[in-house]
């Protein structure tokens, strides 16, 4: 099955003279338990595609289903439910609440779900045992390490179990044997079935990958995995 498919798909800023043209046209299927790493220097649309993706901006054009559904034309409400039922968000800069507790943090997808309040507090305990970090659920984000807060990120983002799970940078703030440790866990995801998009412009990162799509002045440049030329 196909989570991600896109045709054409284009962004915009401005208009007329001081048009830019973030996206020029993306085709792109992402298929279900993929791991695909999202590669290019900064301006190459990498950012603006994730975004597009993970339904928090729409395109100017084009064309995107996400898990059999048609988004690109879905109402601001549309796309905030979409987002909450299918796609788990992980950050570079972890995005937790700093006054609740590591459990709370984890559950609060599950709440804005209509999860009920024991199935929550289950689920949560059981994907802070998945990460690794089964002591923190009463913790507060300040009293652990940085690894161990994307830890909890990652945890949260796969609160309602999701189609896809979308990763912004997830090691940049992170030590390297922090980031391998964060990067390990994601792989071990993946090999139990989640479809992961990494969005890096570290080439080491990306070569973790089992496929990379470069992306260069908002073209494809190369789908490494496919191992052929998109757009020179």
């Amino acid at each position: 099955m196909k989570i991600i498919e896109t045709r054409g798909l284009e962004k915009t800023y401005g208009s007329n003279g001081t048009a830019v043209h973030a996206l020029c046209g993306i085709d792109l299927s992402v298929e279900s338990g993929e791991m695909l790493a999202l590669i290019g220097p900064s301006g190459s649309g990498k950012s603006t595609l994730m975004a597009i993706l993970g339904c928090l901006d729409i395109p100017t054009g084009g064309e995107y289903t996400l898990a059999g559904q048609r988004v690109d034309g879905l109402s601001g409400k549309e796309l905030a439910a979409i987002r909450n039922e299918k796609i788990g968000f992980v950050f570079q800069q972890y995005n937790l609440l700093p006054k609740a507790t590591i459990l709370r943090n984890v559950e609060l997808p599950m709440l804005y779900a209509g999860v009920s309040r024991r199935e929550r507090r289950q689920r949560a305990l059981e994907l802070l045992e998945k990460v690794g970090i089964p002591d923190k659920a009463n913790a507060l984000p300040a009293q652990l390490s940085g690894g161990q807060r994307q830890r909890v990120a990652i945890a949260r983002a796969l609160a309602n179990r999701p189609a896809l799970l979308l990763a912004d940078e997830p090691t940049g703030a992170l030590d390297t044997r922090t980031g391998e440790e964060v990067l390990g866990l994601f792989h071990e995801l993946h090999s139990q079935g989640n479809t992961v998009v990494l969005v890096t412009h570290d080439p080491g990162i990306a070569a973790r990958a089992e496929r990379r799509v470069e992306l260069r002045d908002g073209l494809i440049l190369q789908d490494h995995a496919e191992k052929t030329e998109k757009a020179a």
